[in-house]
């Protein structure tokens, strides 16, 4: 395991430094995970708890990093001795990986000694903010496929070993069904594909020797590349005369797949040629800088397409290359006392909850979502009254519910520095998060102008925050 304790921006290390000067880095602390609403993104499917937890029990100044941290000048002995026995002793939530996130909705709580909860703001964020952007857009991708199997072919074109790797590993979660990253398929244990690429076939004398090999090779996993030549005047007859030979050998071909060209009007004229030729049940699958937003329209299309390969621009999230997640303070502890602590700005966006919270899923009677109420830790909700909930900023909208269910999103990751949940495997992580996504309105996970999912604050969140408001702007809030 890779030791990264160091994998922190520098005024992390600086304000433990500080912490520690002024005898206060043991104060306990509340920090959140969040992100903020944005064009691109209206809803998330959160990614990265298995690799934060990792992290998290990793953590040790060892002599390679103190000796490094001694190098820069800027802390005393003191300091780097206390460094050598860190460890995590705080306490951390989160949502299940694979559960429906929103904007202003914690997704990972820390509450942990000062020193120790900045220390760890950097690296959580980067993990969460990367997972949960990549299972974001593998979920609408998938979603624009409508039940077409998604491979997810993005490994040479991430930005670095780590995305590809963990990327792959979100975008599985997200809903791809398979990678064509290898080793992430050996590490967390989900399927892999692929086939061969174009220098497969321009390595031989022609299009139909380089298709006989291939099937030759792998008889009863026989998917053909077509489009390196020409697809319908060499590539799909060659690949029907190789499926001839197999099936004459009792063997059944897989189909083809295109990488380039309109792939609308090819797959039609291929779906064609393919059925007239007697192979009805080949797959036809389409590669090449696929998206969303391309795979909805080639559907409209009417384009002929069973399978997706969606690379750069799902592992590289082309429209949103930052989840933009947040880690702020929301408390600190006082004698013993939980003091909660807002952020303000003159974006209402950019005004934090304050205190300790907790979020709950409102389910109807058919036990789809209906909104989620953002509440303070220890509120409990009596599904056998009406729950009335409104808008934190238009507070005149308002919805009651009366046949209703909750749902606590949060869960005890760890207690005082033990871990106390463990990861699920990748493939039962996808699973719930199928599960998860089902409970909400096609509106809700639309494309173009999704309706706009109710995140509501309880009526005790919402006081505090105005108090706050109040307090800190002289009275006005």
């Amino acid at each position: 395991m890779r030791n990264l304790t160091l994998l922190t921006d520098l005024y992390q290390l600086t304000m433990m430094y500080g912490y520690y000067k002024q005898g206060v880095h043991e104060k306990r602390a509340v920090f959140d995970i969040f992100f903020r609403a944005n064009r691109v993104i209206t809803y998330s499917v959160a990614a990265g708890l298995e690799q934060a937890i990792e992290y998290i029990n990793g953590l040790n100044f060892g002599e390679e990093e103190i000796s490094y941290l001694r190098s820069l000048n800027l802390f005393d002995e003191g300091f780097l001795t206390l460094l050598q026995s860190f460890r995590f002793t705080g306490t951390m939530t989160a949502v299940k990986e694979g559960t429906v996130v929103f904007p202003q909705e914690p997704i990972l709580t820390v509450s942990a000694p000062l020193w120790e909860a900045q220390l760890v703001e950097t690296a959580l964020l980067n993990i969460i903010d990367h997972q949960t952007l990549i299972a974001s857009k593998a979920a609408k991708v998938c979603h624009a496929a409508n039940g077409g199997k998604v491979m997810e072919f993005g490994l040479r074109r991430a930005q670095g070993p780590d995305a590809g790797i963990d990327g792959a590993r979100a975008a599985v979660i997200g809903g791809c069904g398979s990678t064509s990253n290898v080793l992430t398929g050996k590490k967390y244990g989900v399927p892999v594909s692929g086939t061969h690429s174009h220098s497969w076939v321009m390595n031989f004398k022609d299009e139909y020797t380089a298709f006989r090999a291939y099937a030759d090779t792998y008889p009863d996993a026989c998917m053909l590349l077509v489009d390196t030549y020409d697809v319908l005047k060499s590539g799909i007859p060659n690949a029907i005369r190789v499926f001839n030979e197999l099936k004459a050998a009792g063997h059944k071909p897989v189909g083809i797949r295109l990488d380039s060209g309109d792939l609308a009007y090819l797959s039609k004229k291929a779906r064609k040629m393919l059925d007239d030729a007697g192979f009805p049940d080949t797959v036809i699958c389409a590669s090449g800088d696929l998206d969303e937003k391309l795979i909805t329209s080639l559907k409209q299309q009417g384009a002929c397409i069973d399978m997706w390969g969606v690379g750069t621009k799902l592992i590289t999230s082309d429209d949103l290359p930052a989840l933009g997640g947040v880690y702020k303070m929301s408390a600190v502890y006082e004698g013993g006392e939980m003091v909660p602590k807002i952020k303000i700005s003159e974006t209402e966006a950019k005004i934090t909850n304050p205190g300790l919270k907790t979020t709950y899923r409102i389910y109807d009677k058919a036990g789809m979502a209906q909104a989620d109420l953002i509440c303070l830790s220890g509120e409990e909700i009596d599904t056998s009254k009406p729950l009335t909930v409104f808008h934190p900023v238009e507070t005149w909208k308002k919805t009651t519910f009366t046949e209703y269910s909750v749902k606590p999103l949060h869960i005890t990751v760890f207690d005082e520095g033990k871990q106390v949940y463990f990861s699920p495997s990748v493939m039962e992580i996808r699973a719930f998060a199928q599960k998860e996504l089902a409970t909400f309105w096609e509106e809700y996970k639309r494309l173009d102008q999704p309706h706009v999912y109710k995140v509501d604050l309880s009526e005790k969140l919402y006081n505090l925050k105005r108090e706050l408001l109040m307090k800190h702007r002289g009275g006005n809030a």
